[in-house]
């Protein structure tokens, strides 16, 4: 008999010792649960506030300040990286009496798709090299982003004359 009672001691005894186990590895598990959903969601609003932080950007030609609307892509990426160190001087050369194209000095990624563009769109080209339009055109290009505070006019006007120097800038 005390045998029995032995055995039923031990037996309660190890199902106590599961329910603390089972216990203690459930609080554990939603502990690091909540701490990587706590960690991804920090994630996902660090990715959303550097997204808000450069969607746009300056590009000067003589005394007229341009806005570019950025595509996101990761040659927009890049290029804002490189104006985290300062801004960029490119100067263009009209061609084909639509565009201006200048060298950037380095290269950026590029995902060239054939695009019929439009005037104010602002294009890669050969990976190195800036093009904004103030006419149309159909070519491979990796877009960077449109133009959005001048008309039709004001672009051909400011773009169309001669040759020109852009600045551009996050600011």
């Amino acid at each position: 008999m005390n045998k029995k009672i032995i055995l039923i001691i031990l037996t309660l005894v190890l199902i106590l010792i599961i329910s603390i186990v089972a216990i203690i590895v459930n609080k554990t598990r939603n502990s690091t649960t909540k701490a990587l959903e706590e960690n991804k969601n920090n994630l996902i609003q660090e990715r959303k506030v550097q997204d808000k932080e450069v969607q746009e950007i300056k590009i000067k030609v003589g005394n007229e300040i341009l806005n570019m609307k950025l595509e996101q892509n990761e040659a927009t990426k890049v290029l804002v990286e490189k104006l985290q160190q300062g801004d960029i001087t490119v100067h263009t050369s009209q061609y084909g009496s639509f565009e201006q194209v200048g060298d950037l000095g380095f290269s950026l990624p590029k995902n060239d798709t054939q695009i019929k563009t439009k005037i104010g769109d602002v294009m890669l080209y050969q990976g190195n090299q800036i093009t904004i339009f103030y006419g149309s055109n159909s070519w491979s290009y990796t877009k960077l982003g449109e133009i959005t505070n001048k008309t039709e006019s004001e672009l051909k006007n400011i773009l169309g004359n001669s040759n020109a120097t852009l600045v551009l800038s996050k600011d």
